[in-house]
C-alpha cells in the first residue's frame, strides 16, 4: 500500500460515505501484536549506527527517526460492521545536512547493511542537492538531551480494548440513532498510537509513546413526505487521550441547548440527541439572510481558529513555501516587524502550545528533539508570532526553534508543522449565558460544518451543526441553511466577548493536509464561546433560480 493512497483520506472532511472502503497505511497485523514493545536499546542500537555511517560519509549534521505507528479503524453502519482494519507501518528516516543542504532517505530494511546504506544514500542527496544551493542551511541551536522519555498520560491505552466492545459500542450508538428516528448512521472509531524514537548529532536519544483517540458519527434523516433530508454529525472531538475519553462522566458534560463535552464523552447520548435534533432541522426556519451577533461554540469556533488563525501564521506559508498547493498567507513579514499590525480586537489572544494535556500535538519533543512550549502568536489583538522550526528560527531572530516540527511517518521527511493553536477564555467570568444575553439579533451556533477560505486564509465561509436564533437575549428556535462569511481581519476584530475558562474546550483535525508529498497531522484548537458582532449570514439553500 502506498502512503499517497493513504493521504487520499485526509480529503474526507465530513465525506462518511467513502470511509467504507479508505486505504490505510501499513502492513495488516493482529490487534494483539499492537501491544508487544520495541525494547528502546535496540533503536539506539540502530540509531548510533545510521548516525555513524552518515557522520563517516561526510554530514555534519544527522537525525534518526525511528517510528512504529499503529493505527485501529472499526467502521459500522446502522446495525453492520463495514470494516475493522489493524495495521503497522515501521522503519527508520535518517536526514543529514552535507555541504550546507538537507537530505533523507528512509528504509524499513533495518539490519546493519541497510541502515548504513541508506544512511549514505541521504548524505548522497544532499551533496547533489548542494549544487543548487544558494544559501546553506542555518540550524538553531539544540542541546543535547542524552537519554530522555515522554509518554502521553493516558488513562487506557485504546489498543488494549477488545474489539467487540468496541464494535458493540459502535452498533449501541447506531441503534440509540436510529430508535429516534433517523434514517441513516455511519459510526466510526480511529485509534492511533505512535511509538517515536529520535536520535541526533546533538546528543539527543529520545523516546515517545503518543495516543490518539477519534470517535464519531454522521446521522442522516429523510423526511418521507417531502424527500428533503438533513443531518447531524458527532459533538465529538478528536483527543489525544486513551479510550478513557470514552468513560462517559456528569462532571464532563455541560447543559445547555443540547449537551456539550469536556474530556470524556458520551457517544450514545449524542447519538440519540442529534437523531432528535436532525429531526428537529427538518422542521426548522430557513434562516433570512443579514447580519447577525454570533455565538459561537468550541465545538465549532475550532475549525474557524484553525483555517484562519493557525494556517496563514505557519512561516513556511507566509515564505512561500506551500504555495504551489496549500497557499499562502495575508500575515506577511511585513506586519509582522510592525509590531501593529491589528489582527483582532484587543480580548483576542490566540497561543501555540504542543504541551497541552489532552490535545492532539502534545508531545514532549518535536522530530527536531526539541522541546515544546507555549508561545504567543496574537497577544492583545496584536501580530506577534508565527510558527517556526530549526532552520527558519533565524528568520524571526530567534535564538531557538520553537518546536513544531513533526512527519506523519519514518519514512516521511519532518517540516513544519502546526502546533495546537487556541483562543485564550476570557478574563472577565462571562458564561455562555451571559454573551447570550446581550445579544439583541443573533445565532448561536454549535458543531462544525462545510467551509471554504481562499488561498492566503482572507476570505472565508462556514457553515454548522446546529443553529439557534437568539432574540433580545433569549434563543427562540431553531435555524437551518446558516453559513457566516467574513475575512479574517474583520472578524477577530468582532470578537466582543469571549466565556471564561470554565467553558474552555477542545476541538481538532485528526488529518490535516500539507506539504508536497502530502502529509497528515493531527492538531487540537481550544477556546471558549465567543461573541463575533455583525457577522454577515447567508441562506445557503437560497435558489438562484
Amino acid at each position: 500500500m502506498k502512503r499517497r493512497d493513504f493521504i487520499y483520506l485526509t480529503g474526507m472532511g465530513a465525506a462518511a460515505t467513502v470511509l467504507p472502503g479508505i486505504p490505510v497505511m501499513g502492513n495488516p497485523i493482529a490487534w494483539q501484536q499492537a501491544l508487544e514493545p520495541v525494547d528502546p536499546a535496540l533503536k539506539k542500537r540502530m540509531a548510533d549506527l545510521a548516525l555513524n555511517a552518515a557522520r563517516s560519509k561526510g554530514a555534519t549534521y544527522t537525525d534518526v527517526r525511528i517510528g512504529r505507528y499503529l493505527n485501529q479503524f472499526i467502521i459500522t453502519r446502522e446495525d453492520k460492521v463495514q470494516n475493522i482494519v489493524n495495521t503497522e507501518s515501521f522503519g527508520m528516516g535518517i536526514r543529514v545536512i552535507s555541504n550546507g543542504s538537507w537530505g533523507f532517505a528512509a528504509t524499513d530494511k533495518l539490519d546493519n547493511d541497510s541502515i548504513a546504506k541508506t544512511a549514505e544514500l541521504a548524505v548522497a542527496i544532499a551533496k547533489e542537492n548542494s549544487r543548487l544551493l544558494i544559501d546553506p542551511v542555518q540550524l538553531a541551536p539544540q542541546k543535547g538531551l542524552g537519554e530522555v522519555s515522554w509518554k502521553a498520560p493516558i488513562e487506557k491505552n485504546a489498543f488494549e480494548v477488545p474489539i467487540k466492545e468496541k464494535v458493540d459500542l459502535l452498533l449501541n450508538v447506531n441503534d440509540a440513532a436510529l430508535k429516534e428516528g433517523a434514517s441513516y448512521i455511519n459510526s466510526f472509531m480511529f485509534i492511533v498510537n505512535e511509538q517515536k524514537y529520535f536520535a541526533s548529532t546533538d546528543g539527543s536519544y529520545i523516546d515517545q509513546d503518543v495516543h490518539r483517540i477519534w470517535p464519531t458519527f454522521f446521522i442522516t434523516k429523510i423526511d418521507a413526505a417531502t424527500g428533503k433530508f438533513d443531518t447531524r454529525n458527532s459533538l465529538s472531538s478528536p483527543m489525544g487521550m486513551g479510550y478513557e475519553y470514552l468513560y462517559a462522566r456528569p462532571l464532563d458534560k455541560i447543559q445547555g441547548q443540547t449537551v456539550l463535552y469536556k474530556d470524556r464523552y458520551d457517544m450514545i447520548e449524542d447519538a440519540r440527541l442529534g437523531a432528535q435534533q436532525v429531526g428537529e432541522k427538518l422542521k426548522a426556519k430557513s434562516v433570512e439572510a443579514g447580519k447577525y451577533d454570533l455565538i459561537l461554540d468550541p465545538s465549532h469556533l475550532w475549525l474557524t481558529i484553525h483555517e484562519s488563525v493557525g494556517h496563514p501564521s505557519e512561516l513556511d506559508r507566509v515564505l512561500g513555501y506551500e504555495a504551489n498547493y496549500a497557499g499562502t498567507s495575508f500575515l506577511t513579514l511585513d506586519k509582522w516587524q510592525s509590531k501593529k499590525f491589528n489582527f483582532g480586537s484587543p480580548i483576542v489572544n490566540l497561543f501555540a502550545d504542543k504541551t497541552q494535556v489532552g490535545s492532539l500535538g502534545a508531545v514532549g519533543y518535536d522530530d527536531e528533539g526539541v522541546p515544546c512550549k507555549r508561545w504567543d502568536i496574537i497577544k492583545d489583538g496584536i501580530l506577534v508570532n508565527y510558527q517556526a522550526i530549526r532552520d527558519q528560527a533565524h528568520i524571526l531572530g530567534l535564538s531557538e526553534s520553537q518546536g513544531c516540527c513533526y512527519a506523519d511517518n519514518w519514512s516521511s521527511v519532518q517540516f513544519q508543522r502546526m502546533p495546537n493553536v487556541s483562543l485564550q477564555a476570557g478574563k472577565d467570568g462571562k458564561t455562555v449565558e451571559d454573551l447570550i444575553k446581550g445579544v439583541e439579533k443573533g445565532i448561536y451556533i454549535i458543531g462544525d460544518g462545510s467551509f471554504s477560505i481562499d488561498q492566503q486564509r482572507y476570505n472565508f465561509q462556514f457553515g454548522g451543526q446546529l443553529f439557534y436564533e437568539i432574540k433580545n437575549g433569549k434563543i427562540e428556535g431553531m435555524l437551518r441553511d446558516v453559513a457566516y462569511q467574513a475575512n479574517t481581519q474583520d472578524f477577530w476584530n468582532a470578537c466582543t466577548g469571549i466565556a471564561d475558562e470554565r467553558d474552555y474546550r477542545l476541538g481538532g483535525s485528526f488529518f490535516d493536509g500539507k506539504g508536497q508529498p502530502g502529509q497528515i497531522s493531527a492538531v487540537s484548537h481550544g477556546s471558549s464561546t465567543a461573541r463575533f458582532n455583525g457577522v454577515n449570514v447567508i441562506n445557503t439553500s437560497r435558489n438562484i433560480g
